[in-house]
Order: structure tokens, then sequence, then C-alpha cells
């Protein structure tokens, strides 16, 4: 190549650049392998070294090739650094007495010490609260971006100090003395490590391999392709290059049509696609007009219309009013031809796009040789994306890799932290001990088996007190057979290995000692947990890349952990998932050879045959930016920083290269969480240009097609409506004996009652329950039962005392379920005042009062004999004779109307029963019925006898429930769901085996 060649060459966007660029070194130094072998390649980052070996075996078709040497520049934004230095590649003499980058981890909890220490101080000084460790660890990630960015620029800390803190907010000012304390300490403390910032040690590289370059020019070529020169260091490296004798510099798709005017606006907005590329002209003092082409490739009349729209929609703000010109210039007809590969589809939701995606995916699969790449930023989409290829087989996974966190190895260490930190709070707890991980020494299925058992007898319900002690004592609770005890003996065996396994953990969380410690003892009891009868703990978790990069995480964290002086209990967990953020699992190898699931990052260079953006929403492409907690965009300025914009311009090049590939599908979701979404800028402007030429609508012609082909996937052949169920039992499993609270039951919904009386289901208490009516009647019926039996005809001298003597040692036994106490103490102290009033003037009508008497009833029936059972909550004898049957109620009372049509028949079935002597030797007539309301709310009770007379009540009960009895010894009368919708059962357990909302739907009758 002869000198007057020129230095700074170009891929236009429509070419695929690393064929074009493996193409033109072939073309250049092919004829000799062993000059091919000398070239030396610089390019972005590893993802675009190994895009670029495979282009140079389809270019080479695959014959023996001697490559040029591929090396990384590590060409990525501050905020894109990735966590480690070894992306940059440089000759080996260059990184002599070039110190070592600070780990990543220890740097944090270094810079997490720090805030903590500063905002003790600021704490003492102003009475604000100090952060938290976890708080302290997240402002210390912040605060090591800001880092890299200082010194990615190769600004200096102790510049800072020339701010004038008078001109920015009061917080602002004391964030200032914050970071000048920093850059006294840091240098120092980095000094004493003997390293320096990753960022800082990639600029040092740079600089040491461009200054040897310059004293000794190289004897062999040297190509710098790709970069945008968007590093300060890069950029200077890139310049040296550009003056060497054999070095060259490959631009990315550099737009050297713009106009001279669109040119200069573009200087002056980070935010342009073209700003970087901008500047690094600028830099390499090179005018548009010498940049030469780099290949022979050329891009297709098509591909030129479009790169010429694209570059017009997206002109900076100053000078979009040439769009006038460019509409009356671009023929509406070609335009259109040259969109014909560029379509868009919005898609209703992130479901249906992840779905509309997979369709396109899969389709490219059906041309053989096809490549088809999902290029977002969005992770979630990414996943959805990936879950959606798995219906047709297909294993893609996601090369930005799975967050360390929620892999199955990250989950473990973060839920047992949860469980021990929270003292067995229920939830955290089994989440922990139900992970798949999780075998407690046993076979999984005995341990699921006993973890089943525990589940039942001790976290169902209302929380247990805190810790195994609370676990025990819950146990100890359960009323037992020989079943049920050989259950609780197992139980306890398992709480007490639990105990014993997690005792050094939760003895170290208590003492708050250092990280160190910590985490030994946390790793032992995971362990110990992860356990089989067949495999040991360490052998299930650290297996596999989860396992790997776990471990790598922990070993790092361990190396670091003198750096954070102690950790509390409850901020354990909360830390280790500050930490975690960031980390990632990648695939060792590629799960598909013709898909890709890439970010933006990743896709840079990538030209596949089918090329789908994914997430093009305002806040997602591009990301949001903002200047962070440390620095306020005035400040940053002042700085000398860079914008935050810069990094939209970034994701904008990045958009604009791959959406000038072959084939381009544009997706996005209108809604994401049910939220209206906002189009990506990008799209608001292509659309605003499309208008203008009258085409709007060029860029949707398939996404109707797309979207009906994605809805019919999970679309049935045909659906068909639910139908109530009717059992039809035999009359020898139709109950024979019922209390009457189940009648009431029978009466609003005979499915609920065949369900738990034929078919024997019980429903499961929530975990981890709030304290509900039913606890709290339990605990109120049985205060008043045992203030009723001391106090059965006379009254004492101070009632409310004496309740509030005997509920508090009612509760004083609920004492294992603290959250009873806690939220139905207070409501009882209010009911015993009520109480005790309304008994003193109840009393002057009564003689005796007999609390929770039994009572059994035979009626005849077609089917044989019924039986009726009852406790009544009290029976009282009344002075003239006569007696009173109450019943209290904590919750709801029911209505009269309710009581006289038979759908609340407690209190009148009561009174006839005992009308007919069912109650042993209490005998007589009833003569009244009330229910008493004890909530303990802003009324803390009242008295609600019955409208209808005890007689009529009681006589219509028994005749109503012997009809009913009678009808349903008929074996051909079913057991119907919810007969009639307005006298539904207000709870019901059993509505979902009935499917109610499934055949009700469209009636008006769905709850």
């Amino acid at each position: 190549m002869s000198t007057a060649d020129p230095k700074v060459l170009n891929i236009p966007a429509g070419v695929a650049f690393a064929d074009a660029l493996a193409e033109g070194v072939i073309q250049r130094w092919g004829h000799d392998p062993l000059t091919l072998a000398k070239v030396r390649i610089l390019l972005p980052n590893r993802r675009a070294c190994r895009v670029l070996q495979e282009a140079f075996l389809r270019i080479s078709r695959a014959r023996a090739l001697l490559l040029p040497r591929l090396m990384p520049l590590g060409d990525l934004d501050a905020d894109e650094l990735e966590l480690t230095s070894g992306d940059v590649t440089v000759d080996a003499s260059a990184e002599t007495e070039i110190p070592p980058a600070i780990p990543p981890l220890r740097r944090q909890l270094l810079l997490a010490r720090l805030i903590m220490k500063w905002g003790e101080v600021a704490a003492a000084d102003d009475g604000v609260d100090a952060p938290s460790e976890d708080q302290a660890v997240r402002l210390a990630a912040e605060l090591a971006s800001l880092l890299d960015q200082v010194e990615t620029e190769g600004l200096d800390l102790r510049d800072l100090k020339n701010l004038v803190p008078q001109e920015y907010a009061s917080h602002w000012q004391i964030t200032l003395d914050f970071l000048e304390i920093l850059s006294a300490q840091w240098p120092a403390i980095q000094a004493e490590a003997g390293c320096v910032g990753i960022a800082e040690r990639r600029r040092l590289l740079l600089e040491a391999q461009a200054a040897a370059w310059q004293e000794i020019p190289p004897d062999f070529p040297i190509v710098v392709a790709g970069s945008t020169g968007s590093i300060p260091a890069t950029a200077a490296l890139i310049k040296v290059i550009s003056s060497l004798p054999q070095g060259y510099v490959v631009l990315p798709g550099a737009d050297v049509k713009a106009g001279d005017r669109a040119w200069q606006a573009i200087g002056t907005d980070p935010s342009h696609p073209q700003y970087g590329l901008h500047r690094l002209l600028a830099r390499l003092e090179t005018e548009r007009s010498d940049v030469g082409a780099w290949s022979t490739r050329e891009e297709s009349a098509a591909a030129q219309e479009r790169a010429a729209l694209l570059a017009t929609a997206l002109l900076p703000a100053d000078v979009t009013p040439e769009w006038l010109d460019a509409i009356e210039s671009m023929p509406s007809e070609d335009i259109a031809a040259a969109l014909e590969p560029l379509q868009r589809i919005d898609c209703p939701g992130a479901s249906e796009e992840a779905m509309v995606i997979a369709l396109l995916m899969r389709q490219s699969l059906e041309e053989d040789g096809r490549r088809a790449a999902l290029v977002t930023p969005d992770r979630a989409l990414a996943r959805r994306v990936a879950t959606e290829l798995g219906r047709w087989g297909l294993t893609v996974d996601d090369s930005a890799g799975r967050p360390l966190a929620t892999s199955r190895a990250g989950s473990f260490l973060r839920l047992t932290a949860e469980m021990i930190a929270g003292k067995l709070e229920p939830l955290a707890t089994l989440a922990a001990l139900k992970h798949p991980m999780a075998s407690g020494g046993l076979s999984r299925e005995r341990y699921l088996d006993r973890l089943r058992q525990m589940e039942k007898l001790v976290w169902r319900g209302v929380r247990p007190a805190p810790g195994f002690s609370g676990l025990l004592a819950s146990l100890d609770e359960v009323s037992g057979n020989p079943k049920r005890d050989e259950q609780k003996a197992d139980c306890r065996r398992f709480i007490e290995w639990l105990a014993q396994t997690a005792a050094d953990f939760d003895q170290t969380l208590e003492a708050a000692e250092n990280l160190e410690n910590i985490i030994d003892a946390h790793i032992a009891f995971m362990e110990a947990l992860a356990a089989s009868d067949s495999e040991s703990g360490a052998e299930r978790i650290w297996l596999g890349e989860a396992g790997a990069a776990l471990a790598n995480f922990v070993d790092e964290l361990r190396d670091a952990a003198n750096s954070l002086p102690y950790v509390s209990r409850w901020r354990y967990p909360a830390l280790l998932s500050s930490l975690l953020e960031g980390r990632v699992v990648r695939q060792s190898f590629s799960s598909h050879p013709r898909l890709s699931i890439l970010g933006p990052l990743e896709a840079r260079l990538l030209h596949p045959d089918v090329m789908i953006l994914g997430g093009l929403n305002e806040g997602t492409w591009p990301m949001e930016v903002d200047s962070g907690p440390w620095l306020s965009r005035p400040m940053r300025a002042d700085f000398n920083l860079p914008s935050p914009e810069r990094r939209i311009g970034l994701s904008a090049h990045d958009f604009a290269q791959a959406a000038s590939a072959p084939r381009v599908y544009i997706t996005r979701a209108t809604r994401v969480d049910g939220t209206p979404t906002v189009p990506s800028r990008w799209l608001l402007r292509l659309d605003a240009l499309l208008q203008g030429l009258g085409i709007s609508e060029a860029l949707a012609s398939e996404a109707p097609d797309w979207l009906a082909w994605a809805e019919m996937l999970d679309k049935p052949d045909r659906t068909s409506r639910g139908k109530p169920p009717a059992p039809q039992p035999p009359l020898a499993a139709r109950p024979r004996r019922l209390s009457v609270t189940r009648i009431e039951t029978w009466r609003r919904d005979p499915y609920a009652l065949y369900a738990r009386e034929i078919l024997r289901l019980r429903p499961l208490d929530p975990i981890d329950a709030d304290p509900g009516g039913a606890e709290k009647g339990t605990i109120i019926h049985e205060i008043l039962e045992l203030f009723l039996q001391a106090y059965p005809d006379r009254l004492p001298a101070d009632p409310e005392g004496k309740l509030l003597e005997i509920g508090a040692e009612v509760f004083e036994r609920a004492a294992v379920r603290p959250g009873l106490r806690a939220f139905w103490w207070p409501r009882f102290l209010r009911i015993a005042e009520w109480f005790a009033e309304a008994e003193e003037a109840w009393r002057e009508q009564t003689r005796r009062s007999y609390p929770e008497e039994t009572g059994r009833l035979v009626l005849s029936a077609p089917g044989g004999a019924f039986e009726l059972t009852a406790k009544a909550d009290r029976i009282d004898a009344l002075r003239d004779g006569s007696f009173a049957i109450l019943d209290y109620k904590t919750g709801r009372i029911p209505t009269d109307p309710e009581v006289e049509m038979g759908y609340a028949p407690q209190l009148p079935l009561e009174a006839a029963m005992f009308n007919a002597g069912a109650f042993g030797d209490l005998r007589g007539e009833v003569t009244h019925l009330s229910y008493w309301r004890l909530t303990g709310g802003t009324t803390a009770g009242e008295m609600k006898p019955l409208k209808q007379s005890a007689a009529d009540s009681a006589e219509a009960a028994i005749t109503g429930l012997t009809n009913l009895i009678t009808r349903f010894d008929n074996p051909e009368t079913p057991y119907p769901a919810q007969p009639r919708h307005d006298r539904r059962l207000r709870f019901n357990d059993y509505a979902h085996l009935a499917r109610i909302k499934e055949w009700t739907a469209g009636e008006g009758g769905s709850d």
C-alpha cells in the first residue's frame, strides 16, 4: 500500500461491517499468509473479535488461514465498563510498571466504608439518619461509576475543589464536601493496596501503547476498526495509529454525505448517532471528503435510500427545517420500496411482543443458512423471548447473561440469608427450605414430605414467635392423635437439626461480626442444607456455570470483606442483594448456531440476515440517563465530565447501525405491566418524517399478520363454556350428622357442603396469615366462657377488671403467635369495657348463665335418622322462667330477612333444639334470641335481638331443615354450587373447586 492511500476509511451502515472488514484485510494482505498473520486489528471488545473470526471463516470459505492478531480495546463508555480490565489487550512491553486494577468488590466495599463513616459524622452533626450498610453499598456502586468516568476522561478528583459550592443547592454542597474528602483519601487507599482503578488502568495501558508505537512505529500493518473513540485514551491511540506508516482507521457507518450545516449541528448534539464520529474525525484532523472506502462492497440503492431516510429523520433539532427540502427531493415511491425490508410491529403488551419476536426468529430458520438476532437492552424481554422459543425446542440464551442473583445458586444464597437474618419469618423460611437445592441430608422426596408436614403444622396460620424456639412452641400447640404425634416427632427432630446446623450462622449474625466470618458461617449452613443422601452440599451448589459464578463472587467477597467494618443482622440480606447487582451468569458456548439474543453492546459490528430490534420504547431504548447521585448536571459540566446525553448518542449509533441490516423488524409494546408506553424518540422522528412523505403506514404492512399469528399460537380451536357442578353422590355417602353452622352452608351453597362433608376436603390456612376473625372469635369466646363459668349468676365487683385479668391469661397462652396479641389486644380492651357495662344491665333479667352448652337432636328423615348438633355460645335462664340464647359475633351480624328466609338458621335452630330438650338437663322454652356483636372497633359492641318471635323463628327453622333433609335424601338431588348468587356464602373456601367464575361469566355473577 502506498503512503498516498487514505488512512481513515469507512464501511457504510448498510454493509455487513465484519464481512467487509475481513474482505478488505484479505484484499490488502491476503496474498502472503505470513504477512496476513502479522496484521494487527484492534476492535472495540472481545465479542467483536469473535464476530470478525467468523467473518474470516466465511470470506475464506473455510480454507486454512493464518488469521491476523485480533485485539480488544475495551472501547466502552465508562457506564458500560465491564467488571474486568481484561478487555484491553496491548503489547506486553506496554504493561510494565502499570499497577493491577483494584478488584471491583473490594473497591465497592472500601467506598461504602468511607460513605458510612461520612454518614455517621453527618448524622451526629445534623441529626439525619446515617446510611445503612446496603444503602452505602448502593451509593458506593454509583460512586465507583463516577470514579470510572473521572479516570476515563483523565481528570483529577482534586480539581473538585475548584468548583464553587455556593453556586449549587445546599445538598450538593454537602456532596462536594464528601467528594473533597474522597479526593484526599482515595489515592492513598489505592496506593496502600498497590492498585489503580479499572478505568485508570485501561487508560494507562492505552496511553502506554500509544507512546510505544509513536516512539517506535511497528513494521507491520495495524488496523483499528469499529471504534467511535468515545474514550479519550482510545481516541488518542487511534490518532497515533492514523499517523503510522502502516496504520489504518476503519469507521463504523460514518455519514460522509450529510450536508455541511447538518454536520456542523451534529457536533453540538451529544445525543446524535454521528456525534462520536464527528468528534473522532475532528481529533484526527480529517475532513469527511478525505475519508476513503475500506472495501469494494457497496450499499445497494435501496440501502442507500434507507440510510438517507434514517439520517434525515435523526437530524439535530436545529436543522429539522431541512426535512422540508428532503421531503420534496425524496420520491415517496422509491422510499417506500427502500423501506420494505424495514418493518415495525407495535404489540399490545410485553408478552405479545415476546411472542411476535419468537415467531420472527422461528420463521427465519425456514431458509437454510439464514441467521437472525434479537437486539434489545430490555433483559426481561430477552428472557421472555428465550422462553417462548422453547415451545419449538429451541434453546437460545441471552448473551448479556442471566442475573446471578436469580440463578439457582444465587437465589439459594439470598434466600438462606433472608431465612436466618429474619429469624425464620415464615415466607422467607419456606422459600429457602423449598428451594430446589435444599435437601437437608435426605433424599429430595423424603425431605419435601417432611417439609410439607412442617408447613401444615407450624407455618400455616398466624406467624409463630421468632426463631427456632418459636417453631418448637408452635409445634407443641398442635393437638394430637397417634398419626399427628408421629408427624410432630419427625418435625421436632427436623427443627432441632436445622437449629443445630444454623447455630453458627445465627450467632455470627447476632454478634454483628465482620463480614468474612458471616460469609464463612453462611456458606457452611448453605452446604449443610443443600446436602442430600447421595451428594454433598458443595457438589450441588458449586457445580455448573451459575455455581462457578457464585463461587467467584464469594471468593471475591471474602477477599474484600475486611474492607467493611461491620454488618448488622437485619441488613445482611439487603447487603448481599446490593453486591450481587450487575453480576451475571454467561453461557460458555453458543446455544444455537443461527439464532442470537444480544444487548446493543454485544451486537456492535454484527449484521445478521434478520435483525430484530426489540423494546423500542422511551426509557428502555434509549435508556433514561441522569447525572447520578453525586454530581448534578451543572457540576459535571463545570468539572469537564461529558454530558449524560452522550450515552444516548452511543445508543442512537447502535440503533442506526442495526436498522441498516438486510431485514429489520422494530418491535415495541404499547403497554408494559398495564402502563402505557411512549415510543422511542427515534421512532417518533421517523413517524413524523414518513407522515410528511405521505407514507405513514410504510413500516406497518406486515404487522397485522404477525400479530394475528402470535394470537393464534395460544388460541384454542374452540371454546366451550363450563357447566355448574351438580354432583349426585349416593345416599349412603350423604351426611347424616351436621352442626347448625353447617346448615347455613347447606342452604347457601350445597356444593361447599359436598366438598367438605362428602369429599372430606379441608382448606389450608394461609402462610403467615394476619390474625383474622376466626382467631379473634376463638379467643373472645374463650375469655367470655371462662368469665361466665366463674360468675354464672352473680357479677364480681369489678367485672371489667376480671375480664381483663382473664383476657391477659388467654392472650398469654397465645404468645407463641405474637401477631394475635399485637393485633387484637387493643380491641379486646374496648370489648371488655362495653361487655362489662352491657352485662350489668342484662343480668337484671337473668337468673343464671350457661356458656358453651352442647346439644344434640335426632330427626326422622326418609334416608334414616339425621343428627343435628349445636354448641350455643350462651344460654341464659331468665327470671320469668323462660330462656334466652345469645350468639357472639366478632364479625358481621345476619340481617333479619336472612334469618327469616332460613339463610342464617343457627340461632333459630338452637332454639328449636332447646325447645325439644336437646340440651341435656336444661328444659323450658326459649323466648329471646339475640346476637351480641363484639368488634372492639369504633362501636365496641352492640346487642341485636331478632325481630321475629323466638317461637316462630324456631318453628320455621326446624320445618325448613326437615324439608331440606327430605329433598337431599333423594339420590337424584344434586349438590349445586351457589344456587342463588344474591345469597351466596360471604367466605367460600370451595369456590375455586366449583369453578364459579367460569360458568357465571357473562351472567353478572362473577365475583
